[in-house]
């Protein structure tokens, strides 16, 4: 399990004959997980690790460690083809898409910055799978965990969409095996992640304890440094029920507190978090004039022992200080990383300076590792029927950009999609769709000409969840508009069918912002009283992201799954012009 490249000490400062077995392996640190490593395998690393160098060649000066990280890769493979938005450099007014992202890049830079020092780790800050494009999502997410083992990824906190197939299937990526029911599908059996999974607050309530190590401890130069990850503590309101069964959540700041001193008692002076929660900053993507959300009270209440917090989950970049800590975001989807300097106090391990730099990984500047060239081109030859099928065409891409109001062209498409597909009375008799915006996870691009294939729908769409139509009165419905501005991290406004209509106000209070009256059905006021068919997704039903209110609803009908909607939608046409007309208005 541990192997010889992991030795941080330099070999030749080792004897002669442990230098000529490990040859020219670079330095790396060593992993010793407290937690989750036995004595004897310990006393089994303690002869390389003990071996002290001559007093003449005794490093002085502080020890220099950098930190690669990444996170929100969600399994793209291939560069997004909606790029990144930055600001323009030539006039920061304005802001420019750049072309960024893909694994054969991303792995050529982390390549690039790991040369840059030998004490170097590469970590992860979660969702690293889950809601993927079709060419990993078709694999389960083999390819990419195997992508990112080629790139020497050492750590990852999990994220929410780790457990989007459930724990047993998070193990498994761990682990390694051919899946229970579906076999392998890849060109060679799955040997799991070469990387280590760190789940600090993810606890099995069967067992009391961790269902993944919740923290690790690698050396630089004989000095200590403790990673800790952990997934967000509301993770059961993003998943499906299925995902989190049997699971408890811990609190993360209270989880991160509680280790500090076991880690502490060995030795270790630097604690680095890794944590799938993130921010929503003001600035552009290495700066952080103002942030908020979630990650900034956690990181006030950490433990001073915590000197670097590498974030996630809000697919945001920013280079920040808070509470006078260093707290980093590299984007989402391989477009950016960030590199990290770290300085270690020799004689006691104390962090004594941290400082970032995020990094882009431009697409069209950095050249392919062709390793990953070969190993994308393996799948893509296996998925190509199923990715390249024709499903229809557009007039033009759908954005996703809001409105001002909160809706998008794509969602209207998609909501009208839905609607289409449980229309009919033998269908469900739906009236209304609802789509949450969080499952719409990129614009639709389409390919010359205007051609659609399935790959692009599945890259709008990959959770493939079932849809459900269910009767729900007026006024449960208002209600559920109003969970919109409730209990979010930042307003969820979910994408309304065609027919459909609100206004809404940004100065009323929370609870009761949608204008009085203002809703309306085919142009009929909605009756609060009055029954109505809402077709949504199995996640939305079950009262994903925190719209409790739809957990109420009755007579529930099965349709088809919300990507297959999507496609028959757009095969007949439905699509071919871009829905214009305001469903949802903002006051004020």
């Amino acid at each position: 399990m541990f192997k010889m490249k992991n030795l941080s000490s330099p070999s030749r400062l080792l004897p002669a004959a442990v230098s000529r077995r490990i040859g020219a392996l670079r330095s790396r640190a060593v992993l010793v997980s407290s937690a989750w490593i036995g004595a004897a395998l310990l006393a089994g690393c303690a002869g390389p690790l003990a071996v002290a160098p001559p007093p003449s060649t005794v490093a002085a000066g502080p020890v220099q460690v950098k930190v690669i990280a990444i996170n929100d890769f969600h399994g793209n493979l291939k560069a997004p083809p909606a790029g990144l938005r930055i600001k323009d450099p030539a006039d920061p007014k304005k802001l420019i898409t750049v072309a960024a992202g893909g694994a054969e890049h991303l792995s050529t830079l982390v390549s690039e910055v790991r040369r840059k020092n030998p004490n170097h780790v590469f970590v992860a800050a979660g969702d690293l799978i889950g809601a993927s494009p079709v060419l990993s999502a078709l694999f389960r997410d083999e390819p990419t965990v195997e992508a990112l083992g080629m790139m020497g990824l050492d750590i990852s906190a999990v994220g929410n969409h780790e457990f989007d197939k459930g724990s047993a299937e998070l193990l498994r990526m761990q682990n390694g095996g051919c899946h229970p029911t579906e076999g392998c599908k890849g060109p060679q059996p799955f040997k799991g992640a070469k990387y280590q999974y760190l789940a600090a607050s993810t606890v099995d309530v069967r067992t009391g304890k961790t269902v993944l190590p919740p923290y690790t401890i690698r050396k630089f130069e004989g000095v200590p440094v403790a990673f800790i990850g952990l997934a967000l503590k509301d993770t059961p309101n993003m998943v499906m029920p299925s995902g989190v069964a049997g699971l408890k959540f811990r609190d993360e700041a209270e989880t991160v507190n509680e280790l500090v001193p076991e880690i502490r008692q060995q030795g270790v002076q630097t604690i680095v978090v890794l944590i799938h929660e993130g921010g929503f900053p003001t600035g552009d993507y290495n700066e952080c004039p103002g942030i908020s959300g979630p990650i900034v009270d956690i990181v006030k209440k950490l433990d001073k022992a915590v000197g670097l917090v590498v974030s996630g989950h809000t697919h945001r970049a920013y280079n920040c200080q808070i509470d006078g800590r260093l707290v980093t975001s590299a984007d989402k989807y391989g477009t950016m990383l960030s590199e990290i300097d770290l300085q270690l106090e020799r004689s006691s391990g104390r962090l004594l300076s941290a400082r970032a730099d995020n990094l882009i990984v431009h697409s069209d500047r950095i050249a392919k590792d062709p390793a990953m060239t070969r190993h994308i081109a393996t799948y893509e030859a296996l998925a190509a029927p199923l990715a390249k099928r024709m499903v229809g065409r557009v007039s033009g891409p759908l954005s996703t950009s809001d409105t001002g109001a909160g809706e998008s062209a794509l969602g209207r498409v998609i909501a009208d999609a839905q609607l289409a597909a449980m229309q009919a009375p033998a269908d469900g008799g739906a009236q209304i769709a609802l789509m949450n915006p969080g499952g719409i996870r990129a614009p639709l691009i389409p390919q010359p000409g205007g051609i659609i294939q399935y790959e692009d729908i599945f890259l709008v769409q990959p959770f493939y969840n079932q849809l459900i139509t269910v009767t729900m009165t007026g006024a449960q419905l208002l209600e559920t508009l109003e969970q919109q501005w409730l209990r979010q991290p930042a307003p969820r406004l979910l994408q309304v069918s065609r027919g459909f209509f609100y206004a809404w106000d940004p100065k009323r209070p929370v609870g009761q912002r949608v204008v009085p009256g203002s809703a309306t059905l085919n142009g009929q006021p909605l009756l609060p009283q009055g029954e109505y068919r809402v077709v949504m997704n199995a996640f939305l039903a079950q009262g994903g992201d925190n719209f409790t209110q739809l957990k109420l609803a009755r007579n529930p009908t099965v349709g088809p799954m919300d990507v297959d909607a999507l496609e028959q939608f757009i095969g007949k046409g439905g699509a071919a012009s871009m829905p214009s007309e305001p469903r949802i208005q903002r006051v004020n």
